[in-house]
């Protein structure tokens, strides 16, 4: 389960009109914008430390991280980062949405499925591990949400198949998608089959393009000659 604990983000609103100027003029003084809603209370505009937030982001339960929101003027209150932007080139944090979170109601998340282990068919049998899903989505209390879904994948041969059914379950988490839908395999690699050079005409191809482009480029020439007046 998430048990990493983060000092609260501390987040001041945001006033005036929310364009690119005021924008920018938050990340020069080393802040960006954020967003806060959730729990039947109406959004509110912020701004945050971006070090605070790219933190949690890359810990080991990432968004799905619960932590303490201080909104200055508000209750403190229990939330999980639900969006955020980056700067394509450089990386840097632009913006994060913030949704405050009722610990007593059952919510849905995706969360990472993490393999340990060489299978048996990979040792043994030639095949490779094929992970299909990375992801599975939840439902569960807040509490209840676990950093990853560890699959033991040690005793899988050649052909066999991890399906969500055979996911560790419990009574406090509940899974989503359809219990036969595939997470993993051991599979064998097919070797794409060379077309033979000798076989392949590839030189006609190339001989009549340029035969139709050479009587075309004849052509046009007496096409010239016939339609231009003859001079007297």
């Amino acid at each position: 389960m998430a048990s990493q604990k983060f000092e609260a983000v501390v987040a001041t609103p945001r006033t005036g009109k929310f364009n690119k100027n005021h924008a920018r003029r938050v990340r020069v003084a080393g802040k960006i914008p954020a967003t806060v809603y959730g729990a039947g209370i109406d959004a509110v505009a912020v701004t945050v430390d971006p070090k605070v937030v790219t933190k949690i982001l890359h810990s080991e339960s990432g968004h799905n991280t619960i932590f303490d929101l201080n909104v200055e003027g508000a209750p403190l209150a229990k939330a999980m980062i639900v969006d955020w932007q980056h700067e394509p080139i450089k990386g840097k944090l632009l913006h994060a949405d913030f949704k405050r979170i009722a610990m007593d109601k059952a919510m849905r998340v995706s969360v990472p499925v993490l393999l340990s282990g060489i299978p048996v068919g990979v040792k043994t049998g030639g095949g490779v591990l094929d992970q299909i899903m990375r992801e599975v989505e939840i439902e569960c209390l807040p509490s209840d949400i676990p950093d990853h879904i560890d699959v033991d994948v040690a005793n899988l041969e050649l052909y066999g198949a991890i399906h969500i059914s055979d996911l560790p379950h419990s009574g406090s988490i509940k899974f989503l998608g359809d219990e036969t839908a595939l997470v993993a395999h051991v599979t064998l690699i097919k070797e794409e089959v060379e077309p033979d050079a000798a076989v392949a005409p590839a030189a006609e191809p190339e001989v009549a393009k340029k035969g139709k482009g050479d009587a075309a480029a004849a052509a046009a020439p007496a096409a010239d000659a016939k339609a231009a007046p003859k001079k007297k």
